[in-house]
């Protein structure tokens, strides 16, 4: 290579890593503020994640601390107390706990009127809703008439529903009380002939069809 060759070379060389450092000094900033803010969220999601972690362990220990105690007014107050905001559905698993105390403390009218709140809340979900229907159904039941306990289960024993085959045997037993046998039968047949019924579902219905003098099909 003559010195020519070499001068050019080492003037080529100087001219790119000018332009190299004239880059850098204009656009250097760019990756610095890109890994700062990579670092950055990084750092808030795991602070985040542990906020929440945390907040999540404190709400469980204050369910067990409220349902552990044994007099159950003061489990359904202190439950009662509790913060209902944060995950979808602690409302009315709460709700569901405080009812059931109530009506462990004897306190039925209370607990209905807990799990009716449950029931009309449209920002719970539908399977919350629903079962808060058959629980206040089947815990309000004496003191409530059967036509309108009818009326309130028919809403949840409509197909796909998921509590529709408990909801058709309860429709069955108010049938039986309104002394409508011949509907009440015609009802427990129906819920025989559904999918999915459980074996103690269907041992109960086929009690209650043979001691309202109906006969069951003989396959």
């Amino acid at each position: 290579m003559s010195e020519t060759d070499s001068f050019i070379n080492e003037v080529s060389e100087e001219v790119r890593k000018d332009k190299l450092f004239k880059l850098f000094r204009k656009y250097g900033w760019i990756p610095v503020v890109l890994i700062v803010l990579i670092v950055g969220g990084a750092t808030f999601n795991e602070v985040r994640n542990a906020r929440a972690e945390a907040a999540a362990q404190a709400a469980g220990d204050a369910v067990l601390e409220a349902l552990n105690q044994e007099d159950p007014t003061a489990r359904a107050a202190s439950l009662a107390a509790l913060d209902r905001d944060g995950e979808p559905g602690r409302a009315a698993v709460l709700g569901f706990l405080e009812a059931a105390s109530e009506a462990e403390a004897g306190n039925v009218d209370g607990a209905v009127a807990i799990l009716d709140g449950i029931a009309d809340d449209a920002g719970a979900g539908a399977i919350y809703r629903d079962l808060a229907t058959l629980k206040s159904v089947i815990l309000g039941a004496e003191s409530t008439d059967p036509a309108d306990r009818i009326a309130r289960l028919d809403a949840i024993a409509v197909p796909n529903a998921p509590f529709r085959l408990l909801a058709i045997e309860q429709i069955a037993l108010a049938q039986v009380e309104q002394g409508n046998t011949d509907a009440a039968l015609d009802t427990l047949r129906e819920l025989l002939g559904e999918g999915g019924v459980t074996q103690g579902l269907r041992q109960r219905a086929q009690q209650l069809i043979v001691s309202l003098g109906g006969t069951l099909a003989v396959l």
